[in-house]
């Protein structure tokens, strides 16, 4: 990872409420990745927390113009922050804009609006962020500085340990979302060309989980557990990959599902658990196994 954040200007207008923060950084990782890294909401919630003692917790999520997300920053004996972001452009892989509003205890303390510009060829990718900030309750400016430097260091990280797989699938939406969400059908198709699955619980909802084996070509037996954060019916879905039932999480995923009309963009992501983990996935072929796991879903639908 390239460590360069840089806050490039910091210009005031009296009354000294006011403050416009610029800041850059590199991630050995391509553009697209580090887009789903930045929008991703399983991914934003890897990224999020400034600091350690910091915990968020996203009460509400929709990645679209016109959608919000809401969220809580919390820290042990003090009041929980609320950032409310609207969502106002989302150009894939070039430029998001967003406002966000930042508020404690039923008082608004500033307003902001967040400009980010993602660059980069191959493997390196460059995200430029300007945010337009207007302090109201208090001066924020520090608080924004420290909190954007943090939070795109982190974000750099999650980048390069995060895997993306996309596959345009030809049949409608509603089709393909019904035979991933199906317990009856999602085990026929799992995994790459000569896996089975071997399912000893399943259920396909918010909180539910899948237990299962996936068996090899040799016969092998690969234990895995998927737990379900969140399931938005037709949009997608969040989860979390453990090493086999109650195991040790391997990485933080998700699912979206974009409506093409006849067709439909599937978007898998994971944030492996470290860097090892990722180029261990990478190294052994995981995202070509990936690419036949949804090559098989549209055989799948195809059939029926």
């Amino acid at each position: 990872m390239t460590d360069n954040v840089s806050e490039l200007s910091s210009t005031r207008t009296p009354p000294d409420r006011f403050a416009t923060l610029s800041f850059e950084r590199e991630a050995a990782a391509s553009v697209s990745v580090l887009w789903q890294a930045w929008t991703a909401t399983a991914a934003r919630k890897v990224w999020a927390a400034p600091k350690p003692e910091v915990t968020v917790e996203f009460l509400e999520a929709d990645l679209k113009v016109g959608g919000r997300e809401i969220s809580l920053c919390k820290v042990d004996g003090q009041p929980d922050i609320k950032c409310e972001v609207g969502w106002l452009e989302l150009r894939p892989a070039l430029r998001s804009v967003h406002y966000e509003v930042i508020s404690s205890a039923g008082t608004t303390q500033s307003a902001a609006l967040v400009t980010a510009d993602f660059s980069g060829t191959g493997e390196r990718s460059t995200l430029a962020v300007t945010v337009q900030l207007s302090s109201l309750a208090e001066n924020m400016e520090d608080g924004y500085r420290q909190g954007f430097d943090a939070g795109l260091g982190n974000l750099a990280g999650v980048a390069e340990r995060t895997m993306v797989i996309e596959r345009v699938v030809k049949a409608p939406r509603d089709i393909v979302w019904g035979a991933w969400v199906n317990p009856e059908t999602l085990p026929q198709w799992w995994g790459p060309e000569g896996f089975s699955c071997r399912t000893t619980r399943i259920d396909l909802r918010t909180g539910g989980e899948w237990v299962f084996d996936m068996i090899g070509p040799d016969g092998t037996v690969y234990p895995n557990h998927h737990r379900y954060v969140e399931v938005r019916p037709e949009d997608g879905l969040d989860y979390t990959l453990l090493w086999g039932e109650n195991g040790p999480k391997h990485a933080d995923a998700w699912i979206a599902f974009e409506d093409l009309g006849d067709a439909t963009r599937i978007t898998l992501g994971m944030v492996m658990n470290t860097a090892e983990e990722f180029q261990q996935a990478k190294g052994f072929g995981a995202i070509e196994l990936g690419q036949q796991t949804l090559a098989k879903l549209e055989r799948f639908i195809a059939s029926r």
